[in-house]
């Protein structure tokens, strides 16, 4: 049996969160929570970390987004969105790195998570071709899944469409999501 992990109020405004943090309501009404991936269908995402590699890569980041930078074009131009935005995304989520994994099993440049890969016929997510065309087409039908609103699909793509709708159509409550959303609308905006 897992034991819940407890999660003391500071924990949830400290800004560097260590572990990906699992979810789960019984029939109930209890809530638990873990950072145990394995812990079971029933638990969901809550919060994700970023790649162990992050920092890392943000000092090879230039010369990665040099070496990506036609695979993003090509893709933004196929799926009609904005290619400062796919950089806003990508950066917040690897750092250009193409072999980044989270903690919670996300993978590549646009850190695609197992499902999310197959819903895209993703075969290698490690593929950075396949990684930045899947990842954009996600972003592409969570824009259209909210009507355009930028900051609700940034949010999607970081918690998941159903955390988005769960919450009235706004930004779950997630402080992971929350930065999240900041810093891809952030780099969005500096990138103009």
């Amino acid at each position: 049996m897992l034991k819940p992990l407890k999660i003391l109020p500071w924990l949830l405004v400290c800004s560097v969160v260590e572990a990906d943090i699992f979810k789960y309501v019984d029939p109930n009404g209890h809530v638990y929570y873990t950072d145990n991936a394995g812990a079971g269908s029933e638990y969901r995402l809550i919060i994700r970390t970023r790649p162990k590699t992050y920092v890392k890569d943000l000092q090879s980041m230039s010369g990665n987004k040099l070496k990506y930078a036609d695979l993003i074009a090509k893709a933004a131009e196929r799926h009609h969105i904005d290619p400062k935005l796919l950089h806003a995304v990508i950066q917040a989520e690897s750092a250009y790195n193409a072999n980044a994994i989270s903690s919670a099993g996300a993978v590549g440049l646009m850190q695609l998570m197992p499902d999310t890969a197959r819903r895209y016929g993703v075969s290698d997510r490690r593929d950075a071709e396949q990684n930045i065309d899947a990842g954009t087409r996600y972003l592409k039908d969570l824009l259209a899944l909210f009507n355009a609103d930028l900051k609700l699909a940034v949010a999607g793509y970081n918690a998941g469409e159903g955390a988005v709708i769960k919450y009235n159509r706004t930004v779950p409550p997630y402080p992971e999501t929350q930065n999240y959303v900041q810093q891809v609308l952030s780099l969005y905006a500096k990138s103009g």
